[in-house]
């Protein structure tokens, strides 16, 4: 796994801006991504400054969730209550895995969004505009808090296999998207999904709503990219670490889209949810 950097471990700036991204992205914890970003000195300093106006004037979020809006998915069979007991999800588990999606649904297009800025001033590119501002935008309500990811360690073979099978691999080590690590929680139900998502990730209409999700991206990004305000170029992060933290944003860009698709067909199987 990638080394991140807790929520409870933060202080200082960084604390603040793992604040206002909760705030921005209207939801109840920094992602893996900016925790990432915040083990590397001055790393998420710098990407927040630079990228910080798009998200404060709510553009990236809107176009991010405007272009999952729009997707054309596969589908899962639905289970009705009955089944879904049997997989160990009561009522009430139900409406947590329904909020777990729902959480990650809306953090991935906006992660797409903050990761292909960032990947465009990594690769050297430079915004020249002014910057939107800031106080015509407020985000939506923020969705409840999640439950704690379970740590693949303490399970046992059969579930971690699951797991590793749902999750993907990056320069030889595992990654294992929260999703995942969260609904693992209910043994039953992570295993009846592997048994059915694991077969869709490589199936042609995945493919199909994966690459037009990332066409949108790219296309939304391409348009707010120049209207970000000029770098201080002094402010730029060593040049070494780049190659490892373009990296970082590929594998992102892999499996923010896989949240949005089997996020949304997850949540859609649940009854009532169709």
């Amino acid at each position: 796994m990638l080394a991140e950097l807790s929520e409870d471990a933060a202080t200082g700036q960084i604390a603040e801006i793992y604040g206002e991204i909760r705030r921005l992205w209207a939801v109840p914890y920094v992602s893996s991504l900016q925790r990432h970003l915040a083990t590397r000195p001055g790393w998420l300093q710098w990407a927040w400054a630079a990228l910080a106006p798009a998200f404060l004037s709510g553009q990236a979020q809107t176009a991010g969730w405007r272009v999952a809006d729009g997707l054309d998915l596969p589908a899962i069979q639905p289970l009705g209550s009955p089944d879904l007991q049997r997989l160990g999800l009561d009522a009430a588990g139900q409406r947590t895995v329904a909020e777990v999606c729902a959480g990650f649904v809306r953090v991935a297009p906006v992660n797409l969004m903050f990761s292909g800025l960032l990947r465009r001033l990594l690769k050297g590119e430079r915004p020249i505009g002014a910057g939107a501002p800031a106080a015509a935008w407020q985000p939506p309500t923020a969705l409840p808090p999640l439950p704690a990811l379970v740590d693949i360690a303490t399970l046992d073979e059969d579930a971690q296999a699951v797991l590793l099978r749902l999750g993907t691999d990056v320069d030889g080590t595992p990654f294992v998207p929260g999703l995942y690590l969260i609904l693992a929680r209910w043994p039953a139900y992570i295993a009846h999904l592997g048994r059915v998502l694991a077969p869709l990730g490589r199936a042609p209409e995945t493919d199909a709503a994966r690459a037009a999700l990332l066409a949108g991206i790219d296309g939304a990004v391409a348009e707010l990219f120049p209207t970000l305000p000029a770098l201080s170029e002094q402010d730029i992060p060593e040049a070494d670490a780049f190659p490892a933290v373009l990296a970082a944003l590929d594998m992102y860009r892999r499996t923010s889209p896989e949240m949005v698709i089997f996020g949304r067909l997850i949540a859609g199987a649940l009854p009532g949810n169709g």
